[in-house]
């Protein structure tokens, strides 16, 4: 794979990462001996077929998962070896999250949902909210419940609430798959524009080829190896 930049200590770091999963008797490896940089600020793509392990690897990424073995570092600290609670705080802190199917509080508003990671935190920031408000265009919503929203509305909720905190990283795992075209190049424009006003690194996992050639460098996994990694746009 590519080195990091050699001045910087790279924003996430994973060194080979394992990952086994039981099917019956049988023993399925899922991710084999992955290595993965993030620098600061940078978008990075994740692509592979259905079962390539692109989703799992995400998700240790993120340390929603336990590696088998190996290590994911965030900021120079090692997420693997921290607890549950400690990782709690540091998901709340310096990550956030858009999945596909959106994840939205069925009870609470589009604006108390995007309020939701700073209210858990204790960190309410009632300006930093309408103005993400105002920047995915929902202040008519503002007041609505995730079901009176059409799925590029609610998808556009989860983008201001991944980006409220400001986080180090963003994860989003097939962020458009929910959405037809033209909601899903509003919703990753929104995205990305959000993501250069905060500074945050971007790692998305996704079947669109065209989202890739948006971003700074893609990373091909297959069979749960990364079989090859390039800048720009998809060789």
């Amino acid at each position: 794979m590519a080195e990091p930049n050699a001045t910087t200590q790279p924003l996430l770091l994973a060194k080979n990462l394992n990952k086994t999963v039981s099917v019956g008797e049988q023993k399925l490896t899922i991710i084999k001996d992955v290595d993965i940089y993030v620098n600061a600020g940078e978008f990075v793509v994740i692509m592979g077929k259905s079962g390539s392990g692109k989703s799992t690897l995400l998700g240790l990424l993120a340390a929603l998962d336990y590696p088998d073995s190996g290590s994911v570092e965030l900021a120079g600290e090692t997420l693997s070896a921290l607890d549950e609670d400690a990782l709690a705080v540091i998901r709340q802190r310096d990550m956030g999250f858009v999945f596909q199917s959106f994840h939205l509080l069925p009870t609470l508003t589009v604006a108390e949902n995007i309020a939701f990671p700073l209210d858990i935190a204790r960190r309410p920031d009632k300006v930093r909210v309408d103005e993400l408000i105002a920047a995915v265009g929902l202040q008519p919503r503002r007041n609505s419940l995730p079901n009176q929203l059409s799925g590029g509305e609610q998808q556009r909720t989860a983008v201001a609430r991944a980006l409220v905190s400001r986080p180090k990283i963003v994860f989003a795992d097939e962020p458009t798959g929910n959405l037809d075209e033209q909601n899903a190049a509003q919703v990753m424009q929104l995205l990305l524009d959000l993501r250069k006003q905060t500074g945050s690194a971007l790692v998305v996992v996704t079947h669109d080829a065209s989202l890739a050639k948006m971003a700074d460098r893609v990373i091909t996994m297959h069979d749960g190896t990364m079989a090859r990694w390039h800048d720009g746009t998809m060789a």
